[in-house]
């Protein structure tokens, strides 16, 4: 028997119709929070939507709305770490990690809760983090997916004008020498600050504005900033994708669309990247900034033009 999670609904951004959270258990036992939405009439198969960092399955709202539109059965998650589901550390605002095996356990377990309520075909669309993440899974044998799609994923990180061979390394050391649980360089970031026009994320104040309300509703939706133990997980991570053998088996169609002004992110690691992948497309959104998927309508349209591309040939012709 499912037991029932919270769903914030707030007047700027209620829930999604014909949809409810529930608690899972991830690896460890550790309580970790997804919600699954359905369609109007029969669906056409099922959408994994897998967050960036910080993102709580909240701020996915129109995206659910957009998917049900599209006839397809959603289930959004919040990763461990962040949104409602279990956090690494005692202080809650830290953005923390540890290593990139455990997000694969937890996603496994993910899918094995809702996989009887999940219709084929199953797509992946993850962004940012949640992207990397989701190609990891892929990569390391989750071969449930009919196609996957990627918004602007962390395929290879901007380190701020610092070097990422120096970065990397500091981020090892700090965790082996104990503190992988400190912020960079001392830094404690307010989660509840409004910075629109520094976060270079999105050109939509108004739906830049519309989380900043879900959060302020909700202070335990929102993250704050990095750890070394984040940082450290993020390099391994892309570094592994940037050379494991096992990419180049991820035998799925792959649509990867990137952002051409992302701050976040280096698109020539998910050039090199998606062209590791047998079955892979770049695709490149001019002057977009990182956070696609809360982008600008002209850019939101650009991505879903290449997600139906990407699903139209998957969906069944009889759902």
């Amino acid at each position: 028997m499912s037991e029932q999670a919270p769903l914030l609904s707030i007047s700027e951004a209620p829930a999604p119709a014909d949809g409810a959270a529930e608690w899972f258990d991830g690896a460890g036992g550790a309580p970790l929070r997804a919600a699954l939405f359905s369609p109007k009439g029969a669906p056409k198969g099922s959408v994994v939507v897998s967050p960036g960092r910080t993102e709580p399955i909240e701020k996915y709202y129109e995206v659910v709305a957009d998917l049900q539109a599209r006839g397809f059965v959603v289930l959004v998650h919040d990763w461990r770490g962040q949104g409602l589901s279990h956090r690494e550390l005692a202080d809650r605002s830290k953005g923390h990690a540890r290593g990139f095996k455990t997000f694969l356990a937890d996603y496994g377990l993910l899918l094995d809760r809702f996989a009887d309520r999940l219709p084929k075909p199953w797509i992946a669309l993850g962004h940012s983090m949640g992207g990397c993440l989701t190609l990891l899974a892929l990569a390391h044998g989750e071969d449930r997916f009919a196609a996957c799609a990627l918004s602007a994923p962390m395929l290879g990180l901007h380190t701020g004008g610092r070097s990422p061979l120096l970065g990397r390394a500091w981020a090892w050391w700090m965790v082996h020498t104990g503190r992988a649980g400190d912020y960079l360089f001392g830094d404690a970031p307010d989660p509840l600050a409004y910075d629109f026009e520094d976060s270079r994320l999105t050109h939509d104040k108004a739906r830049y504005d519309r989380y900043h309300a879900q959060i302020l509703a909700c202070p335990d939706l929102a993250l704050g900033g990095l750890t070394w133990g984040w940082l450290d997980f993020a390099f391994s991570a892309c570094a592994w994708l940037q050379a494991a053998p096992a990419v180049s088996r991820v035998a799925m169609p792959v649509v990867v669309v990137g952002a051409g002004d992302d701050s976040r992110v280096v698109n020539r690691d998910l050039k090199a990247v998606t062209a590791r992948l047998p079955h892979g497309r770049y695709v490149e959104i001019a002057g977009a900034y990182h956070e696609l998927l809360v982008e600008t309508d002209p850019v939101r349209s650009a991505f879903w033009r290449e997600f139906d591309a990407l699903t139209g040939p998957v969906i069944s012709p009889n759902a």
